[in-house]
């Protein structure tokens, strides 16, 4: 059985493994870094979860918020445990992290060609949204995006 529990600092080696276990998944070089995250985890405290069977990291979300809104990232399961509600677990975590931080409102990114997670975000009650778009902008050259298989 899984259990669900909050990220550390020292998960990061297992997560990023599970990050390139993912297939369709991209790795930005510096933003998803350990220096990064590990940044990102301060910045975020109680916020990001991991799903973990066995001693094995099978499942992770990276969750902060602005105050405001509050934005998951790198939401995954290995596809060997999907099925069995840990990404469901691991998202019910989040937003209720987000609630008792006062936060109203969270968001999202999921590629458009990965239809396995937006049919999940979808049964879950989350909305797509076709009243925006989304920009990016390289403040650094060097972040590279590497898409894993």
């Amino acid at each position: 059985m899984y259990e669900i529990r909050c990220m550390r600092p020292e998960d990061y080696p297992g997560v990023y493994r599970l990050w390139n276990r993912i297939k369709g998944f991209a790795i930005r070089s510096i933003d998803d870094s350990e220096e990064n995250i590990l940044r990102f985890l301060e910045r975020n405290p109680d916020m990001s979860y991991i799903a973990e069977e066995d001693g094995q990291i099978v499942g992770a979300v990276l969750c902060g918020h602005d105050g405001r809104r509050g934005s998951l990232y790198h939401v995954c399961v290995d596809e060997k445990y999907r099925k069995r509600g840990i990404g469901t677990a691991l998202a019910k975590a989040t937003t209720q992290a987000l609630k008792e931080a006062g936060i109203n409102t969270v968001s999202l990114v999921a590629f458009s060609t990965n239809e396995a997670g937006n049919r999940f975000w979808k049964k879950l009650g989350w909305e797509m949204r076709n009243d925006l778009n989304s920009y990016d902008m390289k403040l650094n050259d060097k972040n590279i995006i590497t898409k894993v298989r």
